[in-house]
């Protein structure tokens, strides 16, 4: 008898997992109070859906009893309605740290994740904290989950003897579903228990499958519902106070709108009109040395809310959009006097969606106005106006066909047409992810091809393929990369490297339920190779070891080394078509320390050195991070950061022989030494979940010494070259300073206040003083200042017309 009841729990916890379980949702007519209290008859006669199983770190394991969790579903012609229970048999010990929307912090979590057409394609995933903080993304197994995404929905939690619950009610108009009469849609529920960091799901995730999203169980029950009108208005007004040195203090009022309407379905279009980016957080600016421009990330929540489609193939780099404009060429003692640092942006839609047999299309649009720099004749004083950025339309194509629920081929297209003369550029790609059915196996890759039309056209192809094992605890993957001299999409991408080809691969092993020692434990061995198209030469070579872990104490380890067994050949540094300079043999390693947040103390720390084949060159560098949560409100975190690099071999200015056009341009280097300081401090003060107080400081420093000057030959080595007597040391420092309140004061509604100051300046000549490099720009004289107030006011038009029926 005991064998057949061992049996029995053996094949229902084992085998049982495998099969999607059902929850049948409830309609109802009464209204349902938002309060956390599921106080309401309603919810009294629901199925429950219960036995949660662990998702990680034990995977597979049933959830313990002190630790159950209870979901129930309501619906009506509105919205469907959620109420959990989260029990906790330790309800004292549940962590409840008040943090921002979508970022929870250090505090237990209940989510819920949707799919309104069962094609296990895209998750709709709702979170709530212990905390009442809310969080929503959008869940795709390609490219994870994308907290840009924001929905407008209601929910209440409430701490109890008992543990936790949880009350949300989620419109309609927040999902997408089709229009059939009885709906059956993927859904599973997760809990997070933030101080164990266990985390369960009512429907077992199999990690040993690499996907999420197709491991759901199903809603049944919803019937004769229908999909709203979906369109949503957010008006805004704003106003800015701008002051600093040599300037009058000025006042500018702005006001526009962003519309949002659901054509059906599936597809909604974006619109701003008038847009404001002014309160986006500031970029992280640093000395940059190297060949290629600083890549800086997305702040502006319309380039960056459900741009998942936008993002296939890599080719979209919205930052191009009202960005930087060109530099204006310059005549002999001429000097720029005025010149905007960021290009206007004057309307941008985007439409996007995906039909019932898997579609996706996209549709981005964007056009920046016609943008003028002052320039003038130090000499004479004279002055002229010239364009330095036409009025341009940015538009980005996708169409993406999923099917099998785990594929995808994705055609992309992205265009810049510039007003007149100025050149145009257009970028055509093919991108697949095929998966086995029991995605177990991965074949990806991806074809590019880009057209710039200028005084010369030029046309280049970008081409990838590779192959990986993504299931169990042992992995790996391999393949292959090929591009072309004239392939160029920045004019709305990003691509740093040309004309070369690689190969790559990698093995790794991970557990997938805890030990003694570790929840977590992965170790990967990486190897590469690239050689340059043209000339075969090796331009890079490494071999890369790994180990990342986490112990049973939730403290994370890593560590690693990657070995350049070989000489290679640089040929972007020179900054000159064909020519290279030989970079020698080298080692670099890192290790990384991140202590448990759920303590009130935490720290990070990751050192890091290189050593290279050649005396005296070698880099060392450090980040510490310590970070103290006073309590459920008040987090601090601050950051130093130190790089030193000697003896680092750099590009500093080039020229050509006048009286001898067969002489190879002269390339000029410098033996110098690079030292960099970083410090950042971080706040956040909670009143409560809907109102906080936020700091943000960044204070760098980072100076380029030259020690002697070289001049790189043919062959790629350098050799002293004393004829060049300029001074191209390089000293760079800067300040940001944002002190902001945020209050969510209605549903979809904010009213956002900023103070921001900001300074920084170069100099060739470095001042070895760190007091010197901060306190230059805590004044008057360096510091702009900028004032703001933002309101921002959500209308949903379902809401607007059922106030006007009950009224009539």
């Amino acid at each position: 008898m005991k064998k057949l009841v061992f049996l029995s729990l053996f094949l229902s916890v084992f085998f049982g997992y495998s099969q999607k379980k059902a929850l049948q949702a409830k309609s109802i007519s009464q209204n349902i109070s938002i309060d956390g209290k599921l106080d309401e008859n309603a919810w009294e006669n629901a199925a429950i859906a219960s036995d949660f199983i662990t998702l990680e770190p034990d995977n597979g394991k049933p959830a313990p009893e002190g630790k159950k969790t209870e979901v129930k579903i309501l619906y009506d012609n509105d919205a469907i309605y959620i109420g959990a229970k989260m029990f906790d048999d330790e309800p004292d010990k549940i962590l409840k740290e008040i943090s921002q929307r979508d970022n929870f912090g250090t505090a237990d979590l209940f989510g819920i994740f949707i799919n309104g057409f069962n094609d296990g394609q895209q998750d709709f995933m709702f979170y709530v904290s212990a905390a009442d903080v809310q969080g929503d993304c959008i869940m795709t197994d390609a490219t994870g989950e994308d907290y840009s995404w924001d929905a407008v929905w209601i929910s209440k939690a409430v701490l109890n003897e008992n543990g936790w619950t949880v009350e949300i009610k989620i419109p309609y108009s927040a999902l997408r579903f089709s229009q059939e009469n009885k709906q059956i849609w993927g859904i599973n529920f997760f809990r997070e228990i933030k101080r164990t960091r266990y985390k369960y799901t009512w429907n077992f995730v199999d990690r040993k499958i690499g996907t999420f999203t197709q491991q759901a169980g199903t809603l049944e029950g919803i019937e004769n519902i229908k999909p709203p009108t979906r369109l949503f208005l957010m008006p805004y007004a704003s106003y800015y106070l701008n002051a600093g040195e040599g300037q009058k203090t000025y006042g500018t009022v702005k006001g526009g709108m962003d519309i949002k309407y659901g054509i059906n379905d599936a597809f909604t279009v974006d619109a701003i009109l008038i847009p404001d980016f002014g309160q986006t957080k500031y970029d992280d600016q640093i000395l940059n040395l190297g060949p290629f421009e600083q890549q800086f990330n997305e702040n502006r929540a319309f380039f960056t809310e459900g741009t998942d489609l936008f993002n296939k193939g890599k080719m979209f780099y919205s930052r191009r959009i009202g960005g930087r404009p060109s530099e204006p060429d310059l005549n002999d003692n001429e000097k720029i006097i005025e010149q905007v640092q960021n290009v206007n942006l004057i309307n941008a839609l985007k439409l996007s969606g995906r039909t019932k047999n898997g579609l996706g299309v996209g549709i981005l649009n964007a056009v920046t106005e016609k943008t003028f720099a002052t320039i003038q004749d130090t000499i004479t004083g004279d002055t002229r106006r010239v364009v330095v950025e036409p009025l341009t339309n940015y538009n980005v194509l996708v169409l993406d066909q999923r099917f099998r629920k785990n594929s995808s081929v994705t055609f992309i297209n992205t265009n810049v047409t510039r007003n007149g003369h100025f050149r145009d550029a257009n970028v055509t790609g093919l991108v697949w992810d095929l998966n086995t059915k029991a995605n177990t196996y991965n074949l990806s890759g991806n074809v590019k091809y880009s057209t710039i039309n200028a005084e010369e056209d030029k046309r280049g192809m970008y081409a990838t393929l590779s192959f990986a094992e993504t299931a169990g605890k042992y992995r790996y993957s391999f393949g292959s990369d090929f591009v072309t001299k004239d392939f160029n999409p920045n004019d709305l991408g990003i691509n740093f490297y040309t004309n070369y080809y690689n190969f790559f691969n990698n093995v790794n092993y991970r557990i997938l339920n805890p030990t003694k020692l570790f929840n977590s434990f992965r170790i990967n061995l990486n190897n590469y190779i690239e050689f340059n198209k043209d000339s075969g030469k090796t331009q890079d070579a490494s071999i890369n070891a790994n180990v990342n872990l986490t112990t049973v104490k939730n403290n994370y380890y890593g560590m690693g080394i990657t070995v350049y067994p070989v000489e290679i050949c640089d040929y972007y540094e020179p900054r000159t078509d064909g020519r290279y300079v030989t970079i020698p043999r080298k080692i670099d390693a890192w290790a990384s320390v991140s202590t448990n947040y759920n303590h009130k103390f935490a720290i990070d720390i990751n050192p890091s050195i290189s050593v290279v084949d050649e005396p005296g060159r070698a880099a060392f560098g450090v980040d510490i991070g310590p970070r103290y949560r006073f309590n459920d409100k008040l987090l601090l975190t601050y950051t130093f950061s130190f790089l030193k690099r000697n003896n680092n071999k750099g590009y500093i200015d080039s020229y050509d022989d006048d009286d001898n056009e067969n002489t190879p341009e002269t390339i000029v280097f410098a033996n110098r030494d690079v030292i960099t300081y970083a410090n950042t401090l971080s706040g956040k003060y909670a009143i409560n979940s809907m109102m906080t107080l936020n700091l943000a400081v960044r204070q760098y420093w980072s100076s380029a010494e030259n020690k002697n000057i070289l001049k790189l030959d043919q062959d790629g080595t350098l050799d002293p070259y004393s004829q060049y007597t300029e001074n191209k040391n390089s000293n760079f420092y800067s300040w940001n300073a944002d002190l902001s309140y945020s209050w969510w004061f209605a549903p979809g509604s904010q009213l956002s206040v900023l103070y921001r100051n900001n300074a920084s300046n170069f100099e060739r000549v470095i001042y070895k003083d760190f007091k010197r490099s901060v306190t230059n720009l805590l004044n008057n004289d360096a510091l702009k200042h900028v004032f703001s107030i933002s309101v921002k006011y959500f209308i949903d038009y379902n809401a607007v017309k059922n106030k006007i029926r009950k009224r009539a």
